[in-house]
């Protein structure tokens, strides 16, 4: 996608974080963003901006120790993670994700939706993360783990389901020929 975040790129007259914000922010108390170098960029959204708490960029789940120290600071007991690139997450994603750790009896939920072939297809970076859980977080990263699932697993996780039809709602933009799709599908299509 040319480079630069992918995130600021438009979809129609909003950005794609733009259409994630308006999904997230009617699920959530408070909205942050994670993301490292100048916070400047984002300052048209009037959100925190959280850079990573650890160094050397460690991937995704960096950014959940992130938004989870923040949560702390904050006395929340958990936090939803969602990916930038995504503008068509779910409506009620929070609750779902919420009542599939509920159900289960277990911290973390995570997002996964049918592919096209019939099998689970899941999306890690769309999870409830508890609080509790960021010291154990923070001694993994710095201990060399860098993958959602295992570390989730090693937790117990419950599986939100999502229909992925007329389209998937997890569907991510990483092309130009994703950006065509995507704004198929915010005019009405299923491209």
């Amino acid at each position: 996608m040319g480079g630069g975040d992918k995130g600021l790129l438009r979809l129609g007259d909003v950005t794609l974080l733009g259409h994630v914000r308006a999904r997230l922010a009617p699920q959530c108390a408070e909205l942050a963003i994670n993301a490292n170098g100048d916070p400047a960029r984002f300052s048209d959204y009037g959100l925190p901006v959280l850079a990573d708490t650890l160094p050397d960029y460690l991937g995704p789940l960096a950014g959940v120790l992130a938004g989870l120290e923040w949560a702390a600071e904050k006395g929340a007991d958990a936090i939803v993670t969602a990916a930038a690139d995504t503008p068509f997450l779910p409506h009620d994603l929070v609750v779902r994700l919420s009542d599939a750790a509920a159900r289960k009896k277990v911290p973390i939920a995570l997002a996964a939706s049918p592919d096209d072939a019939g099998s689970l297809r899941h999306h890690p970076t769309f999870g409830l993360w508890p609080v509790g859980l960021r010291q154990d977080l923070h001694a993994e990263l710095s201990g060399g783990l860098r993958k959602i699932m295992l570390w989730a697993e090693r937790h117990g996780t419950a599986t939100a389901l999502f229909a992925s039809a007329p389209f998937d709602p997890f569907f991510n933009v990483n092309t130009p020929q994703d950006m065509v799709r995507a704004n198929a599908i915010l005019h009405g299509g299923s491209a």
